[in-house]
C-alpha cells in the first residue's frame, strides 16, 4: 500500500495467549506494532482530530485484544486487532499488525518471535 498511514510502534501488554497451558495460566509480555492506512488529507487541512483516526482509540483496541480472552495463536491475535480497527474505523483502508513474543522457549538468542499480517478493509473500496 501507499499513501497516508498512522503508525503505532512498541506497544507492550501482558496477555495469556499461547498453545501451552503455562502460557494461558501465567501469561507473558507481547509486543505489538500497527500501521493503519487512511486518507489523512482532510485532517492535514483542518488540523481537527475529528477528521482523522485517534491513535489512542487504536491503542485501546490493541490493548483490549491482547489483554482480553486468550487465543492459541498470534495469528488470531493479530487478526482480531485488524477486525477491531476496521469495525471502529470504516475509513481505515488497510492495516498491518505485528505481534511478537519476546520470551519464548527456543534454544538460542532472539529479540522476539512473532507474526505480521496485512489486511484490507472489506467494507472499503478506496485504495490509497
Amino acid at each position: 500500500p501507499n499513501g497516508d498511514k498512522l503508525i503505532l510502534r512498541g506497544m507492550i501488554f501482558h496477555g495469556y495467549h499461547g498453545v501451552y497451558d503455562e502460557e494461558k495460566k501465567l501469561g507473558q509480555k507481547f509486543l505489538v506494532d500497527a500501521d493503519v492506512w487512511t486518507d489523512l488529507s482532510k485532517a492535514c487541512n483542518s488540523d481537527n482530530i475529528e477528521d482523522s483516526i485517534s491513535y489512542g482509540a487504536i491503542y485501546r483496541i490493541v490493548k483490549a485484544v491482547v489483554e482480553g480472552p486468550p487465543f492459541s495463536l498470534l495469528e488470531a491475535v493479530a487478526a482480531s486487532i485488524a477486525k477491531g480497527v476496521f469495525e471502529r474505523f470504516p475509513s481505515a483502508t488497510s492495516i498491518r499488525v505485528r505481534v511478537g513474543k519476546p520470551h519464548v522457549a527456543v534454544k538460542g538468542s532472539v529479540d522476539y518471535l512473532g507474526v505480521e499480517i496485512f489486511r484490507r478493509n472489506p467494507s472499503s473500496n478506496k485504495e490509497i
